[in-house]
């Protein structure tokens, strides 16, 4: 148990659960997820192995006790009516009966319905009047002769599930923890190891949830299969519905004309499409056009009435081709069917999640540290859901007047949806806010792109924001933009005035201050202009979209090297150590390398690529070729760290550099730095340790043998010049 298992045990207790039971009690009962997750936070919320263990078993025996199988339903009557009562578990919902002026029971699975409940029960459990819980119910059974009464009585119930919700008691709880904490607890509650994951992708599965907590929020997210893109639909909330294979009917979605009865928008929070994609499919035109007027004014047509709801749609799928392909032959949306790759229906798409940036599932992805119980999580995402946080896109921030209405739409519900998730009680700072409106213009800004490329009547715009009041501009660019700079906008129907020339020289300017904190998007920043005579950019204008560019097309350029400073996005290619440091290295005779995180056998590889590097630009005299390196001790027994160093030494000696190292056992070793010859210091905020995982023991990963091609963490290098 970790510090923040300890604090979130403390502060939420026995509402969380550790993450990693539920598949031990499983078995073959159909229960979902988040029953099984509240009845093990009841009997396991604790560090104790023993306590566990015992605690597991006495769920696997109420499960085997009590659930009713559909398929024992009969014998499971016989047996109520021959014993004096029988406890199961079930889902109850209630309804009230005027004529009869009373409240009657509805058992799903055991079939029995019409079963008298106390209006008191009924008090204390909303919910049983709305969608239904999961209960643990003793039933006796008592013929009687009335037709429309049931033999069956409830003596007792007591919800499995999440039957009452205190939102300001969550919100209070929540301010014990730092944004960095309840991003981890969420993504752990999610079924996540968030040590698995960057900033970026923990963003993305919580956008994910917004479909929750946001009225008629409309996602899409398109990736490779394998990535988890249906889970948080499936099994996270009893509030969402996921419909398999992507092709459902206006009856069934919307209303059927035949009943008047309305369909899975009315009754669910969420209404997630799987297996969207795919050019083969062939839905119905009449769906999709109910749907665009549903998606774009919360309403739809049937018959002679107009009908609102609120669900929220999620469409995920699989995509065909890689990112490469789509930017530079079709779309990011072309796996669509013929009659969803339609630019009305796009347009009314509020995010888009690029799921080729997610990993695939591996098994060592999944946590076994204590989360939340989602039903409890799922509670308090419905809670927020009537609440109305689009005024914290104003707080401290103004976006582009040129972005469009939909645009902004968009862009505020992104941004309100996951304030509700991140900062309930609304005590996020500038800087968090900043963040947070960032991603939700990149999110936006994707659907936008595609649409320019498809239909050249959508005019471009600005997705820039800048501090309330004033201040310059930051113009934001999807990661795609950055990755593919010369290609991104060469199949669009709407012209666009930059070049790769023009976007190289954009980057090549001076240090700017920057309102809102570090910069997200990537920035190379070389001398400073009023050095090089540059006229600035006015204060009150947007940055054109050359502004963004990628590493690769900058640092490839830098011949000399510069005072300066980069900072790259998680997720961007195009980086090698060879970009980033070569022409510092040229001639170079001395090296000292500070990072504390040398430790394990990645991270020692990472030094070893440095110094294949620096092997082609040192130069080789009368004078020593000196590389030392100073770092932390690996906390585990088992490291290996002095003997991966060793190893290293050894293996460059024979060329003529010394390599040494230090391991410094204060404590106190924080900072990162690369110094050369007394000339330059660069700070390294990450270290070396700057690539996303990627297979370095596959010989054919072609990201093991470029490095340009592996996608890298968020992080930032200062160059500066000694003395």
């Amino acid at each position: 148990m970790d510090d923040l298992d300890k604090k979130l045990n403390d502060v939420f207790t026995g509402y969380v659960v550790r993450k990693d039971l539920v598949k031990l009690v499983k078995g073959n009962a159909a229960v979902p997820s988040y029953v099984l997750e509240f009845l093990l936070g009841q009997n396991c919320a604790t560090d104790d192995e023993e306590r566990i263990e015992e605690g597991v078993e006495r769920v696997r025996s109420i499960l085997a006790k009590h659930y009713v199988q559909r398929a024992e339903a009969g014998a499971i009557r016989s047996d109520i009516k021959q014993s004096e009562y029988k406890r199961i578990i079930d889902k109850v919902s209630v309804s009230l009966n005027e004529k009869r002026d009373a409240y009657e029971a509805t058992f799903e699975n055991l079939g029995v319905s019409k079963v008298l409940v106390s209006a008191d029960t009924v008090k204390k459990n909303r919910r049983l009047l709305v969608s239904g819980v999961w209960c643990i119910a003793d039933l006796a059974y008592e013929p009687n002769e009335a037709r429309d009464e049931s033999p069956y009585i409830l003596m007792k119930l007591k919800p499995i599930q999440m039957s009452r919700f205190d939102f300001e008691g969550y919100v209070e709880r929540r301010s014990h923890f730092t944004e960095d904490e309840w991003i981890d607890v969420l993504i752990r509650s999610i079924g996540l190891d968030p040590s698995q994951l960057g900033r970026r992708a923990k963003l993305f599965q919580l956008t994910r949830l917004v479909t929750y907590c946001e009225r008629n929020y409309n996602l899409v997210e398109l990736g490779p299969k394998g990535t988890g893109k249906s889970h948080v639909f499936s099994e996270f909330s009893p509030h969402g519905i996921l419909i398999s294979g992507g092709e459902v009917t206006p009856a069934k979605l919307f209303v059927n004309n035949s009943t008047g009865k309305i369909g899975l928008v009315g009754y669910w929070d969420c209404v997630a499409f799987d297996e969207f994609a795919g050019k083969n499919k062939k839905p119905k035109a009449d769906i999709v056009d109910i749907m665009k007027n549903y998606m774009a004014n919360k309403s739809f047509s049937r018959g002679i009435e107009q009908v609102t709801a609120e669900a929220s749609m999620a469409f995920v799928g699989n995509t065909s081709h890689d990112v490469s392909y789509m930017i530079n032959k079709t779309d990011l949306l072309e796996g669509l069917p013929a009659v969803y790759h339609d630019p009305a229906f796009i347009d009314r798409l509020h995010a888009y999640i690029p799921g080729w940036e997610m990993d695939i599932i591996r098994g060592d992805m999944f946590c076994s540290d204590f989360g939340f119980i989602v039903d409890y999580l799922a509670e308090a995402l419905r809670a927020m859901r009537p609440m109305d946080y689009s005024g914290e896109v104003d707080r401290f921030f103004e976006l582009s007047p040129s972005i469009s209405t939909r645009d902004r739409d968009g862009v505020v519900k992104t941004c309100a949806g996951l304030m509700k998730i991140l900062f309930p009680g609304r005590d996020e700072t500038a800087e968090e806010a900043a963040e947070i409106i960032e991603f939700a213009l990149e999110v936006r800004k994707r659907v936008k792109d595609t649409l320019i490329r498809i239909d050249e009547t959508f005019e471009r715009v600005d997705f820039a924001y800048r501090p309330k009041g004033g201040g310059a501009w930051k113009q934001v660019a999807t990661l795609e933009e950055l990755d593919y700079p010369t290609t991104y906008h060469s199949l669009d129907k709407v012209p666009w005035e930059g070049s790769e020339t023009a976007m190289e020289e954009t980057m090549a300017g001076a240090f700017a201050d920057d309102p809102v904190g570090p910069p997200r998007t990537s920035e190379v920043i070389a001398d400073n202009k009023a050095q090089d005579g540059e006229a600035a950019q006015p204060a009150d204008a947007p940055n054109s979209a050359a502004d963004a560019v990628s590493a690769s097309a900058v640092v490839s350029k830098k011949s000399e090297p510069k005072a300066g400073h980069l900072a790259l996005r998680e997720n961007q290619r195009g980086v090698s150590y060879e970009k980033l440091f070569g022409a510092y290295l040229d001639g170079a005779h001395d090296v000292e390398i500070i990072d504390p995180y040398v430790r394990t056998f990645h991270q020692c590889r990472n030094v070893m690529e440095l110094l294949e590097v620096a092997m082609r630009h040192f130069k080789f005299d009368s004078t020593a070729i000196n590389v030392h390196l100073t770092t932390a001790p690996d906390e585990y027994s088992d490291s290996k760290q002095e003997e991966y160093l060793q190893r290293i030494q050894e293996s460059v000696a024979p060329l003529g550099l010394n390599f040494t190292w230090r391991i410094d056992r204060s404590g106190t070793l924080h900072a990162r730095h690369l110094k050369i010859d007394d000339k330059w210091d660069i700070l390294l905020d990450r270290g070396l340790d700057i690539w996303q995982r990627f297979d370095s023991n596959d010989a054919f990963s072609i990201e093991g043998r470029m490095p340009e091609m592996r996608r890298v963490k968020a992080f930032e290098i200062t160059y500066m010049k000694v003395g």
